[in-house]
């Protein structure tokens, strides 16, 4: 990309969470719910005199994308790193919830999930851990009327028991700058030891939990420049295909089957993988 065209581009990535949400709406049906003046803080953060944020790091919006019925539940990933505590994640389960109401009562509306989060708030642990099983469970069952499509654009990534809520849903869509794994490449290095992963190689780190990789192997279902235009239409393009024939989660003996072929004596390339599973999952 030249640099005429860089600096031209809309980002999506530098935009927050509430800009995010505003930016995938079509204008001026934006509707923001449970905001930041409801002041629904975490009580847990302020015991432990850790700064709150009144909307506790998610934005619920509800409008139209394409002319279509959509609540936008965007997690903000410069809050305590996105990550899912009591009322951030009720939020969520919630409007998942009201979503599943509406289609029940004849109003088609559809969901999109931006994730910038490292999984559960630590501060939090079995509330939030409580709360990401909600959001799983409500994700499973909206897709049962309307497609619910996810999307990490970066710069916090996709981890956790957020990165199975990600697998739920019916589409996931990332760019090159977005990661998505169970656990971080830190707590990797951690519990495992820096011979089983270096953090400090973000060649590996990309190469093996990035967005394109992650599209090649069918963990993600595409892969979209940092451009919020084209994110948008893509969001908009997946909602029009309707609900896969197969969802991902429901493909769990294939998965299986390439992860049985994975060498555990040597430390996995990003061309191991997309062999195993590019090819597998094909």
């Amino acid at each position: 990309m030249s640099i005429e065209n860089l600096l031209k581009r809309d980002s999506f990535i530098e935009r927050g969470a509430r800009s995010r949400a505003q930016a995938l709406l079509d204008p001026g049906t934006f509707r923001e719910l449970a905001g930041p003046f409801e002041r629904l803080h975490s009580p847990w953060l302020a015991m432990q005199k850790l700064v709150t944020q009144a909307d506790d790091g998610v934005v619920v919006a509800k409008g139209r994308l394409a002319g279509q019925p959509t609540v936008v539940l965007a997690i903000e990933g410069a809050f305590q790193g996105g990550s899912m505590g009591e009322i951030g994640g009720a939020k969520i389960a919630g409007a998942l919830e009201l979503a599943v109401r509406d289609n029940e009562r004849g109003v088609p509306t559809q969901a999109v999930i931006l994730f910038e989060t490292g999984g559960v708030r630590l501060q939090e642990a079995n509330l939030g851990l409580a709360a990401i099983a909600e959001i799983q469970s409500a994700i499973v069952a909206l897709r049962r009327h309307r497609p619910v499509v996810g999307v990490s654009a970066g710069t916090v990534g996709c981890y956790g028991g957020m990165s199975i809520a990600a697998g739920l849903c019916s589409y996931f869509v990332m760019t090159r700058e977005a990661r998505l794994g169970l656990n971080g490449p830190q707590v990797i290095e951690q519990e495992a030891g820096v011979g089983e992963f270096d953090a400090r190689q973000r060649a590996l780190i990309w190469g093996l939990t990035g967005g394109e990789q992650r599209t090649v192997t069918h963990l993600a279902d595409a892969c979209v420049e940092d451009d919020t235009a084209q994110v948008r239409a893509t969001v908009a393009a997946l909602f029009a295909r309707g609900a896969p024939a197969v969802h991902r989660s429901d493909r769990t003996a294939d998965f299986l089957a390439c992860l049985a072929r994975v060498d555990t004596t040597t430390q996995a390339t990003p061309d191991d993988v997309r062999r195993i599973y590019g090819k597998g999952l094909g």
